[in-house]
């Protein structure tokens, strides 16, 4: 077979176990707000799927990111979910030549995304207390050249959970309109921070700030999210879009409804989800070896460094998927920092976690010595 064969059949098997404990995808899994499932359901009712949606997203759900975000002034561009929203600003405003710069770790595939068409990928290294596990604008300023392009910055970072401060941020907007690159503020864990400080009022005229339904109202396998930018880009983004015919119509009535509930609904998913990266850093730090460098994360996922243990990431995510369990191995992230760390979600149910926390001993001592030859993805 061939890998992507492989890759989809593996994710297949996932997909179609029913009691799996997804706890490796960042993705919410808190019980949804009835109004949300009422939109979903009125939605299908009313046969609303015959139908194509605007090609820039329902009017009141553009205006309703807009709101959220508090980016009064800009334009919004209903995408077909973060990734979507990655692949087609970096194939609209890259060209072969032109430098991409991102972190490592960083979310990987607009890395893909830029090589695809011919852009050079440079990543600064962030792992590590050396680096205090986020992304100083004096180390940006330094990887700057004339052929940078687009910044892509992940904040709340995947998958370390440091978020940037203000001054920071200032800071790397300054340094983008200095170079005369985009900005691309990547925000799909902007909800779960506990500050966050958006680019775009300091540098509007080329930040593209990315938005995602998929991981705090839960809506990943919808695949729901929007492009922010000055009307400028927008009208760019927006001349050859690959949803032209418009994004979920599903997807977006469920998006509209959970902006209209988000503030009843969503603290108690946040302190769940905060209480339970508590829970697996006290499960976590109770074992030899072990350790969590980011607490508490601004995202919702932790990482949870298993060097020190003398176990294989890898050994310890397939002897937890045995037990119906997927986490994550860091090389998913990184294949330079990816041997040193697991990464956790933790917006789950928390009898997940306690599940998770009760087998980590046992885990850790299966994973001792043990050569894993599983492929993991």
């Amino acid at each position: 077979m061939r890998p992507f064969e492989i890759r989809n059949a593996h994710f297949d098997r996932l997909v179609n176990s029913s009691d799996l404990r997804w706890m490796g995808q960042n993705t919410n899994h808190a019980t949804p707000h009835p109004a949300v499932l009422a939109a979903m359901e009125k939605c299908i009712r009313d046969e609303e799927f015959h139908i194509y949606a605007p090609p820039a997203g329902l009017e009141e759900l553009r205006q309703g990111i807009i709101d959220d975000l508090g980016l009064q002034g800009l334009s919004a561009l209903v995408s077909d979910g973060a990734v979507a929203s990655l692949y087609h600003a970096c194939h609209t405003l890259l060209r072969s030549g032109d430098e991409f710069i991102t972190t490592d770790p960083t979310w990987n595939w607009p890395m893909a995304f830029a090589r695809s068409v011919g852009a050079s990928v440079k990543q600064i290294p962030i792992y590590g207390a050396e680096y205090g596990y986020r992304l100083s604008p004096e180390r940006l300023a330094a990887a700057i050249t004339d052929k940078t392009r687009i910044i892509y910055l992940v904040d709340p970072n995947n998958p370390l959970g440091t978020a940037c401060t203000a001054d920071e941020i200032a800071a790397i907007a300054a340094i983008a309109k200095k170079a005369g690159a985009y900005l691309i503020h990547d925000c799909t864990y902007r909800h779960f921070a506990y500050q966050h400080h958006l680019a775009a009022p300091l540098y509007p005229e080329r930040t593209i700030t990315i938005y995602s339904f998929s991981k705090w109202l839960g809506l990943a396998g919808l695949r729901i999210g929007a492009i922010v930018a000055d009307a400028e880009i927008i009208d760019m983004l927006a001349a050859s879009p690959p949803n032209n015919l418009g994004s979920n119509i599903l997807a977006q009535r469920a998006a509209v409804a959970g902006l209209a509930i988000r503030d009843e609904w969503f603290p108690a998913v946040l302190s769940q989800q905060r209480a339970n990266q508590t829970l697996v850093k006290v499960a976590a730090e109770a074992i030899s070896g072990l350790s969590m460098p980011v607490y508490p994360s601004n995202g919702n996922f932790v990482v949870v460094e298993c060097k020190g243990a003398g176990i294989a990431p890898e050994a310890l995510v397939a002897a937890f998927q045995e037990k119906g369990i997927m986490i994550r191995q860091g090389a998913y992230h990184t294949p330079n920092f990816g041997d040193q760390f697991i990464k956790i979600s933790t917006s789950v149910p928390t009898h997940w976690v306690e599940e998770f926390a009760s087998l980590l001993p046992e885990m850790v001592a299966r994973a001792h010595g043990r050569n894993e030859t599983v492929k993991l993805f």
